[in-house]
């Protein structure tokens, strides 16, 4: 094939990005199950949650999208990392051998099988209509609407959750410790 004649718009662009989508989240969840460290579990997992961005992006769904990179993997991912190195056990890597594996991996493969047949035998219906309307605008008027306390009391109560656990990781100073 002449090097010349090569027509970029030909190449299969939404597979090929489906399938790093598909190494992202299928690798980064395979690499939160396997992994020795705490930390490094934490990391593969915000990988994974890349990933899942990934196929929404491919959906056209860009509220989801930036609800996953914005929540998932901003979000809790660093809370998770703020959590582990808050703790005061150090990072050690332990051994995760199981000696029941065995049991699990037959009951995994049935699970696996079943999935894929019951996909395989459902007709899926196809949704013919298009959403009325901006639907990002509609959610923000809900959220500013009918939802507002709602999303305050919550925002509030994550606040206070998260001073808590800040004041409970934290070192204790000497005034403290004599205290008790």
């Amino acid at each position: 094939m002449d090097p010349s004649q090569f027509d970029l718009s030909q190449v299969p662009i939404v597979p090929i990005v489906f399938w790093i989508m598909t190494i992202f989240t299928l690798g980064g969840a395979l690499g939160v199950v396997t992994s020795k460290s705490l930390f490094h579990s934490a990391l593969y997992l915000i990988l994974s949650f890349f990933g899942v961005t990934g196929y929404y992006v491919l959906l056209s769904a860009g509220f989801l999208a930036v609800v996953q990179l914005m929540v998932y993997a901003g979000a809790i991912a660093i809370l998770i990392l703020f959590a582990i190195m808050f703790s005061r056990k150090p990072m050690v890597k332990v051994s995760q051998a199981n000696r029941q594996w065995w049991l699990g991996l037959p009951v995994a493969i049935v699970l696996f099988v079943a999935l894929v047949t019951v996909l395989g035998s459902v007709e899926w219906p196809a949704a013919v209509a298009e959403p009325s309307g901006d639907t990002v605008q509609q959610l923000g008027i809900a959220f500013l609407g009918s939802y507002l306390i709602p999303f305050e009391v919550v925002s509030v109560l994550l606040s206070v959750a998260l001073v808590g656990s800040i004041i409970l990781a934290r070192e204790k100073t000497e005034a403290e410790k004599e205290l008790k």
